[in-house]
Order: structure tokens, then C-alpha cells, then sequence
């Protein structure tokens, strides 16, 4: 039976299926403040569910077919991650009710209004929370469907009353192929989704694709920088009138006499087609943050907003949930959370650390995030991880994934530099973790967890210890 569906026409109740994710209880958020009757189910109850709950969305755990019979939905939405052949989806199918993917409901909200959206391999929920909160603080008042919480506003999406819309499109399953902005940004394009991208090359005709579904007179905001943009731009991929940015005055927007602060923070110089713009101040870190400040001049200046308005924005933004974000102290000792699961991401972050420490013991706490990724990446993974004084390397967070023989944590351990092999501990669970870096640190370190998974579990587990004076006096 065709279940098949374009827009929400006919539609008063929608189920969602892994409403305990990121971008699924964003998109649950939207639904509920547009006024559909909602519901959810997910395997595990996490801090999303948390927050649909307090909007009366009624959540079960677990996924089953007696939950058509339940909610009565008019509209199945389920996250990639679940198979085609669950039988939740099946039943629906069944029953005649309408099934789609989250990316596929969420372009029909983004495409009825002024959409700008963020896509990109790295980089987009940083880039996509600062355009977010520029807009809100010049009185836009957008709507947002972002894929991580903002800590200056609190949620990750929300319904705005303005023309414009701010989300962040995810290429991991080819669904930002569904949209069609009025201003794209793209931060960058390297390879990454292996499950789902078998090639670099299907990665870059997946965005050349992407490009098209500009809106007329829309406009294009790339990073000169990406080695994977530039081979696009030489290639004719990018259209005419696209904004670039970068390092220097070569770029449409530009920075330079970047100041890396001690403690964190940076300032740089901004640049307008080689001009001086004046002077920018960020309170979060790192290089690959200037870049994605310079994305969001690029938007705002196209909007008309204010470099006054941009720049306090910007001054005072606090950057998102789980990017380098410090989630405590204890004995001299701070910790730091990142969501970072890829060799690049990683690069960027212990970068950051570098030049925010440069004289403090790294202590690097990385799970990394399924089994095609670490059999793809292990070798990079090896290489950017070996600048820590001490790895301690988790098994992997296999997601959706099936297991694949041969392909474990000690792929990445076996590649790190003869040198660095004896600093690596690979404990087998994320309590075995906390123990040993409670051996391990000592004042001045620093904590680093880092993945995609639930490893970030390990950082408050160490700062609830030390609450209750587990840790060493």
C-alpha cells in the first residue's frame, strides 16, 4: 500500500519514532507548537525526552506495532537510524497510514518559509546556533530546528513568529537533498557517513546536487578554506554570485590578527572584500570557530542586520551543548566535553585545547562512533589522537550498526605512534574510565571526553565523585 506523502495535508496526529534524539525531538518541538497532536517512542529515555514531555507529548519506551492502535496517528515520522523493516513501520504501512523521514517533514516547514540552511560534514551546529542568535537578537524572531541545544537559548528548536527559518541540514542520510534555501552556508565537505557515502566522490556529488536547490536569487555562503570546497569551486560545482570566506583578504569576508586569549577566547581582525569591518570578540575558542563566525557575518550582512548587533551577538554567544563545552571543575582539574567523532573535528578540538593550555597535561577520554566509521578512519584516528598525553580509548559506540569482525578500538591503538602506545589504556566500560582517571589526574590537568556516543556520561560521573568526596582529598 502507498503510504507515500508531500506535505501535511489531512494531518492532525503524528507519531514520531527516536523522539529521544537530537534532531527528532527538535522536529516533535515544531509540531506541537504548530498545533498537531504529537507523540513518540524511543529504546532509551534521554534529556530530549525530558524536555517534549514538559510540552504534553506523550512519550512510551520501546518501539511496537501496538502504538499505531494507541496514538491513531495520521502520520508516521521515524528517524533514519531505524530500519525499514521495524514493525512499528510495517504496521503503519499496513494500516494505510502516511510514513516519512524526519528530513523529508521537517524541508516541508523549512521550504514554506524563508529557510536558511547550514549544511556541511563539520561545523554545522556551531554555525547554525550563532545565525540562530543573531537573528533572535535583531528581532527576526526565527523559527530554529537545530541539532544540538544552545546553551544562550536553551532548546534546539523552536517556533519563531518571523518569515525566516534557521536549520541544520544533515547530509549523514542524504535527506538535506529535501531542501530547498533561500541561503545555504556549507562549512565544509569531507567524508564522513561511510555506511552511507561509499566514496569521497558520492559525498561531493551529494552536495554539487544540493547546490541546485537554491531558490531563485538565492545565495551561497561556502568556505574557501575546505580543500573539498575548492576542489568543487574548480570543478564549476559552485554557482556564480556564491559568498566565500576564509583566512585574509582574499575571501568576500575574511579574518585576520587572530589573538588566541590564555584560558579561552579569541579576537580577530573582520574583513569585507579586503576592508576592515572592525573587530570581533568570541568567548568560545578555536580556529574552526573563527571560520564559522565568518559564515555568520556573511548571512547577516545579507540580511541588512547591524555589525553593532553581529558583534555583541557574537561577544557574548556561549556556543552549543557538547562543543568543548566545560562541564566542571574539581582539585585544580577542569573537564571538557565535545561531541567531535570524526579524525577532522577531533584535529580541531585538541587544537583548540592547545592553544587555550598549552602548558597543561591532556588527559583524552575518546569512544569512538560506529564500527564502518572507525574500519574507514582508524589510521586518521590514530594520527590526531596521538598529540594526548594520556588516550584512554573506549570500545566502540556501535549506534545502529551491526558488529564487523576485526574491527574494534585496538585498530586505532595499534596505528598511534610506537611512543605514544604506552600512554593508551583502553578500559572496557565507561566506569572502568572514570576509575582510572581518577588514578591519573592531577592538579592542573585536563579532562577531555569526546564522541558521538554516551561518553560524555564519563565527565559527570568523575564531577559527581568529587561532589561527594569520592575522589582523593
Amino acid at each position: 500500500m502507498d503510504t507515500t506523502i508531500s506535505n501535511f495535508d489531512g494531518i492532525h496526529r503524528i507519531h514520531l519514532m527516536g523522539i529521544g534524539g537530537a534532531g527528532m525531538s527538535g522536529l516533535a518541538l515544531l509540531l506541537a507548537e504548530l498545533g498537531f497532536e504529537v507523540s513518540g517512542c524511543d529504546m532509551i529515555h534521554t534529556s530530549y525526552i525530558d524536555k517534549v514531555l514538559k510540552e504534553e507529548v506523550a512519550v512510551v519506551l520501546g518501539h511496537g506495532h501496538a502504538h499505531m492502535e494507541k496514538f491513531l496517528p495520521d502520520l508516521l515520522i521515524y528517524s533514519s537510524a531505524i530500519p525499514e523493516d521495524n514493525e512499528e513501520i510495517l504496521a503503519a504501512r499496513a494500516r494505510g497510514i502516511a510514513v516519512a523521514k524526519r528530513g523529508e517533514v521537517l524541508s516541508w516547514i523549512f521550504d514554506s518559509r524563508c529557510g536558511i540552511g547550514v549544511a556541511g560534514t563539520h561545523g554545522k551546529t556551531t554555525t547554525s546556533s550563532m545565525i540562530s542568535l543573531i537573528l533572535e537578537q535583531a528581532g527576526f524572531h526565527p523559527t530554529l530546528a537545530i541539532g544540538g541545544e544552545l546553551c544562550d537559548i536553551g532548546v534546539n528548536a523552536k517556533l519563531g513568529e518571523g518569515r525566516f527559518m534557521v536549520a541544520e541540514l544533515d547530509e549523514s542520510d542524504g535527506s538535506f537533498e529535501k531542501f530547498h534555501p533561500e541561503i545555504s552556508v556549507i562549512t565544509n565537505v569531507d567524508w564522513d557517513h561511510v555506511n552511507f557515502y561509499p566514496t569521497f566522490e558520492s559525498v561531493l556529488e551529494a552536495f554539487s546536487r544540493f547546490f541546485s536547490n537554491l531558490k531563485s536569487d538565492g545565495l551561497l555562503v561556502f568556505c574557501g578554506e575546505d580543500a573539498g570546497l575548492a576542489r568543487l569551486l574548480s570543478l564549476g560545482r559552485i554557482p556564480e554570485g556564491a559568498i566565500s570566506y576564509g583566512w585574509g583578504a582574499s575571501w568576500n569576508w575574511g579574518a585576520s590578527n587572530v589573538y588566541h586569549k590564555p584560558g579561552g577566547g579569541v579576537s580577530f581582525t573582520l574583513l569585507h572584500e579586503g576592508q576592515r569591518e572592525g573587530e570581533v570578540e568570541l568567548a568560545i575558542s578555536g580556529e574552526h570557530n573563527i571560520l564559522n563566525t565568518l559564515a555568520s557575518c556573511a548571512v547577516a550582512h545579507r540580511l541588512g542586520i547591524p555589525f553593532p548587533v553581529i558583534k555583541r551577538t557574537l561577544r557574548d554567544f556561549k556556543g552549543a551543548k557538547r562543543r568543548l563545552q566545560h562541564v566542571g571543575s574539581f582539585e585544580g582539574i577542569d573537564v571538557y566535553d565535545d561531541y567531535g567523532h570524526h579524525p577532522r573535528e577531533i584535529a580541531a578540538t585538541l587544537g583548540t585545547l592547545e592553544h587555550m593550555f598549552p602548558e597543561r597535561p591532556l588527559r583524552v577520554v575518546f569512544q569512538p562512533h560506529r564500527y564502518t566509521r572507525t574500519q574507514a578512519l582508524f589510521k586518521d584516528f590514530a594520527s590526531v589522537l596521538a598529540v594526548a598525553d594520556t588516550l584512554i580509548l573506549l570500545p566502540i559506540y556501535q549506534a545502529d550498526e551491526e558488529p564487523i569482525s576485526g574491527i574494534t578500538s585496538l585498530l586505532i591503538s595499534d596505528h598511534l605512534p610506537a611512543e605514544k602506545k604506552q600512554a593508551c589504556l583502553m578500559p572496557k566500560t565507561l566506569d572502568d574510565a572514570v576509575f582510572l582517571l581518577e588514578d591519573l589526574c592531577e592538579e592542573g590537568d585536563i579532562v577531555l571526553t569526546i564522541g558521538a556516543g554516551d561518553v560524555s556520561l564519563i565527565g559527570d560521573n568523575l564531577l559527581a565523585k568529587a561532589k561527594t568526596h569520592l575522589v582523593r582529598v
